[in-house]
């Protein structure tokens, strides 16, 4: 397993200033989320890093089900731009947010659903072209957004031939147990943040004493399966981010 780590707590912070921390941190693995004021970014700085880099497709005004083709179309564009990068850099994986629902397009649910497994087959297809695995995130409880529901997303992934990104506190948040988790198959990408099952809040990895995720648990069962791509700490803020990867070592340390 590549312990990894999003560029989300350090956001906005410049991505050398990032790579630095992180080699700091004696982790040799990033994952960038691709929208401002990483949407542009020179790709010279990679060739001065020994670093394994996965790619986030923007998450801001992004709707791949938009009842509006405008807007579903750009949302698609925005996505193929991610894939690219991730070619350009020889990334292998790019992670994709579903679309979602509206207040007012919730009248047309089946139509929605509809669009959006048009957007992802569309730029699943683009990125099989370009040698990139598109792996599709399960979606925390809040309303609105699709693909909440793992055996749902799986599903879908396997319809579009795409993979998943088990996003392991989205899971938590939805009631998921670490035995639900890892049943779900094609999980290329993990992203790894605690809460207490009530919100997603993005906690530092063993933050939450009652009711948190089990990491130890997921640890031995990604162990078991022979899981050997990224987990990428997706936490809010730098000091999560020390807290987690300490957590980390203690717990791989145990279960050895």
């Amino acid at each position: 397993m590549k312990i990894s780590v999003s560029t989300l707590p350090f956001y906005p912070r410049p991505l050398k200033n990032i790579f630095d921390s992180l080699l700091d941190f004696n982790v040799n693995c990033c994952e960038i989320i691709n929208e401002y004021p990483y949407d542009s970014i020179e790709y010279d700085l990679f060739d001065s890093y020994d670093l394994e880099i996965s790619i986030h497709a923007p998450l801001s005004d992004i709707n791949l089900a938009s009842h509006n083709k405008v807007i579903r179309n750009i949302s698609i564009s925005e996505i193929k731009k991610s894939i690219d990068m991730a070619f350009e850099i020889d990334s292998k994986v790019v992670v994709v947010h579903p679309g979602h629902i509206t207040s007012l397009s919730r009248r047309f649910r089946d139509k929605i659903l509809q669009y959006n497994r048009d957007s992802l087959i569309e730029c699943s297809k683009y990125a099989q072209e370009m040698d990139v695995k598109m792996c599709v995130e399960n979606m925390p409880d809040i309303e609105g957004l699709l693909f909440k529901d793992l055996n749902e997303l799986e599903h879908l992934v396997l319809d579009i031939d795409a993979y998943i990104t088990l996003d392991v506190g989205h899971a938590h948040n939805n009631k998921f147990t670490v035995e639900d988790m890892l049943k779900t198959s094609r999980i290329e990408h993990i992203h790894l943040s605690d809460n207490d099952g009530s919100y997603d809040n993005h906690n530092a990895l063993g933050d939450i004493k009652k009711n948190g995720l089990n990491f130890k648990s997921l640890l031995k069962g990604l162990k078991q399966m022979n899981y050997n791509n990224f987990m990428v700490v997706e936490v809010e803020e730098p000091k999560g981010v020390v807290d987690s990867l300490h957590y980390l070592k203690k717990i791989s340390d145990i279960i050895k």
